[in-house]
């Protein structure tokens, strides 16, 4: 983006918007215009690399929801030629009721029907989606953010997150309400079908890819006061094990405070008082899973990845014998891999860049740091929960401890700070900020790396420095925000 040729091409595209020309001409060089810069950046007005997320009510609300409803129903019947089906899960904040209600309007004024898994996980929808032929699937849930936030995410009727050209038609819908799909009537209407058998389907998948009972293990769950709040001990349970689940009280305004993948000691500190033998953490839609081993020590989304890589390795089952990873997995994941011969690729951060990796590459594991895994002969999401049982998988078979199987990893200190600034794209191109990152890379030399990137939501750059110690860290952090300020 920083070429000139590219800030020309800007520069005609927003011309063209200026013209008299016919409208029709005008909507179809928005949309395309619009795919154009999605392809780019998957990024949109509304639309990110997770769905459309904001403060419920103040940047996402019930009429944003009524209207994607009316786009989508009104999109698909146009494109397959019938009544169609769509199918919502949510997770547990006050808010995601108002939303589904408001989604399930605007589907069924359109005529399409909607099926309600009611309070679910993300995989789950993604599950049924692409397990029972439905046309696209609704997730309401803003992940990991807090309760006042919330979010919509589409997945396609493979179960994969919606592609940009369609994405860019909602916008331009939600931007001009044109053109204006048809409202259903009589016999046209859509109904509205309670659907939590779909549900029920998805936890007895989960439980048939479990290798081994979980007879004699003592297991923690922290819930997140989330979606896995009605799933994860029921499944671990069913498997044989004696489960401990925490913050499964959800009350709508609970779900991710001080709990969770995001906030792991309450964990911490129930595996070392109850002296259980494994832990596991998920987020609020209970598509991340973080744990904790039998020492009480974090096992994150790198030492997971190596985990499950090196024995799918060892049982000659990673095709390609790569693992997907982000920018942000840790140089220790990187050192251990190559100890132990395992090729990686690295994508931008986000599990929508792991995944289309993984597909367009045919790599079976993929993953990041925070806990998105993502196991592509299983799921074409993370689950976390499913990310439990893979990892559970390994500890009955090898019959060792988690922490035994996660030590080939020395994680490198890292540190991470969000610098605000009023325009990205100047403070990445200035020259000392460059001059200062060349600088510190030289020092590190080879033990640690710099990686500073925009935020794609926030007016902030991110800066993490990986070094051997947190001292260096917080030293050459200290002195890239210095520079960026």
């Amino acid at each position: 983006c920083q070429e000139k040729s590219f800030q020309i091409l800007i520069f005609f595209c927003m011309a063209l918007f200026k013209l008299d020309i016919p409208s029709f001409l005008c909507y179809n060089l928005r949309i395309y215009t619009k795919r154009f810069f999605r392809r780019i950046f998957l990024m949109g007005k509304y639309f990110g690399t997770d769905g459309f997320r904001g403060e419920a009510n103040v940047d996402l609300t019930a009429m944003h929801a009524y209207k994607i409803g009316r786009f989508l129903a009104g999109y698909y019947r146009q494109l397959r030629g019938r009544r169609c089906k769509f199918v919502i899960g949510k997770d547990t904040r006050r808010s995601s009721y108002m939303l589904e209600y408001a989604l399930v309007a605007g589907l069924t004024s359109s005529g399409g029907d909607a099926y309600l898994l009611h309070v679910t996980t993300t995989p789950s929808v993604s599950y049924v989606v692409r397990t029972e032929d439905f046309d696209a699937g609704l997730m309401i849930s803003a992940s990991h953010n807090p309760f006042y936030d919330n979010g919509i995410k589409l997945l396609n009727d493979r179960g994969e997150k919606m592609d940009a050209d369609t994405i860019a038609l909602l916008e331009d819908y939600l931007d001009t309400s044109s053109p204006e799909p048809k409202l259903a009537a009589r016999d046209e209407i859509g109904r509205t079908v309670d659907y939590t058998a779909g549900r029920n389907r998805y936890m007895g998948y989960l439980i048939s890819l479990a290798m081994r009972s979980y007879r004699g293990m003592r297991v923690g769950l922290d819930c997140a006061n989330g979606s896995a709040w009605m799933l994860a001990k029921s499944i671990f349970d069913a498997l044989g094990a004696k489960t401990y689940a925490i913050n499964n009280e959800p009350d709508g305004t609970n779900i991710n405070m001080n709990c969770g993948s995001t906030h792991i000691e309450e964990l911490q500190n129930l595996v070392r008082e109850l002296h259980l033998d494994v832990g596991f953490a998920f987020d609020g839609d209970a598509d991340r899973c973080l744990a904790v081993d039998e020492q009480a020590q974090i096992v994150d989304g790198d030492k997971i990845l190596y985990i499950y890589g090196r024995y799918m390795k060892e049982r000659g089952k990673l095709i390609n014998n790569t693992v997907v990873t982000t920018v942000m997995s840790n140089l220790g994941l990187y050192k251990a891999f190559d100890e132990f011969g395992i090729d990686y690729e690295q994508t931008a951060v986000g599990d929508r860049f792991v995944y289309e990796n993984m597909l367009q590459n045919g790599h079976r594991l993929g993953g990041e740091q925070s806990g998105h895994i993502i196991f592509s002969k299983y799921a074409s999401t993370g689950d976390g929960i499913l990310t439990a049982i893979k990892l559970m998988e390994v500890i009955l078979e090898r019959k060792v401890p988690l922490s035994k199987l996660a030590e080939p990893v020395h994680t490198y200190p890292q540190l991470l700070q969000n610098v605000r600034v009023t325009n990205k794209e100047t403070a990445l191109q200035n020259p000392a900020l460059q001059q200062m990152t060349t600088q510190i890379e030289q020092q590190l030399a080879g033990d640690g790396r710099v990686l500073i990137r925009p935020s794609g939501t926030e007016p902030v750059i991110r800066v993490m420095v990986e070094a051997a110690t947190d001292e260096l860290c917080k030293q050459y952090v200290e002195q890239l925000a210095a520079v960026i300020k």
